[in-house]
């Protein structure tokens, strides 16, 4: 009998890695591979997505203004995925800071759209256009 594997994509674990966007003030959250409860906690430790999430400024270091998911790298979103991005949505919004969501794969998109995601959270084509807005 053959052996069954869960992930169907082609790409590698998860990951998020946090950059400066082009404008002060601007956090760039890039998420790579599938963004599943699975995989995300299974590639990071549950702290950790926290901390990169929570997006704390530096001591000295001014709070953050504008907050974009790039969404380019992440082929597949579960309800799970979308359930943190939610969380994290109301995290941005209690500190005053407007949360993007940029460069969604079509299956993404799909999950925002079937869960009427689409119409709470702003989306953008791409990065550059989200730093934009």
């Amino acid at each position: 009998m053959g052996t069954f594997s869960w992930q169907t994509w082609n790409s590698g674990p998860f990951s998020i890695e946090r950059k400066p966007g082009s404008a002060p003030g601007t956090v760039i959250l890039c998420f790579r591979g599938p963004f599943t409860t699975r995989d995300a906690y299974s590639s990071l430790p549950t702290m950790t997505l926290k901390q990169i999430l929570e997006l704390e400024p530096a001591p000295g270091e001014a709070p953050p203004v504008k907050n974009i998911l790039d969404l380019t790298a992440c082929p597949y979103m579960d309800s799970s995925g979308l359930g943190i991005i939610v969380a994290h949505m109301v995290h941005c919004n209690k500190k005053g800071m407007k949360m993007i969501a940029a460069g969604m794969t079509p299956r993404v998109r799909e999950v925002f759209k079937l869960t009427k995601m689409d119409s709470v959270v702003p989306i953008a084509a791409s990065v550059e256009e989200a730093e934009t807005l």
